[in-house]
């Protein structure tokens, strides 16, 4: 005995499997951006915490070169452009105090945006 086939003229997806699927990138979607937020705000940290080592390395540098001792507190002008490469600026958006130079610079943010 032969078996026929019977074709269907609907060639769509129905509601229960288009639901299904967008179910499915809900749940991958609710997993993806925690950890998405949470890689960029470990990696805007590390950022800092490397331009404040910048800072505390251009303090020790400017202090060096110009007979300064270790209470003095350097002015941005000072150290930039002839100490550090680049302007510093915090990714997460705080602020850099340089302070004097046997003391470590501070970002307004705190937390984990300090030197180690």
């Amino acid at each position: 005995m032969a078996r026929k086939l019977h074709l269907s003229g609907n060639k769509g997806f129905t509601l229960v499997e288009i639901m299904i699927t967008i179910l499915i990138m809900a749940v991958l979607i609710a997993i993806a951006i925690p950890a998405f937020l949470g890689a960029r705000d470990r990696s805007q940290t590390k950022a800092c915490t490397y331009q404040l080592r910048q800072i505390k390395y251009a303090k020790e540098a400017w202090a060096m070169n110009n007979r300064k001792g270790i209470t003095d507190t350097p002015d941005m002008s000072e150290l930039y452009p002839t100490y550090l490469k680049k302007m510093p600026e915090c990714q997460a958006g705080g602020d850099y105090t340089i302070a004097a130079v046997n003391t470590d610079p501070t970002c307004s943010l705190g937390g984990t945006h300090i030197l180690p």
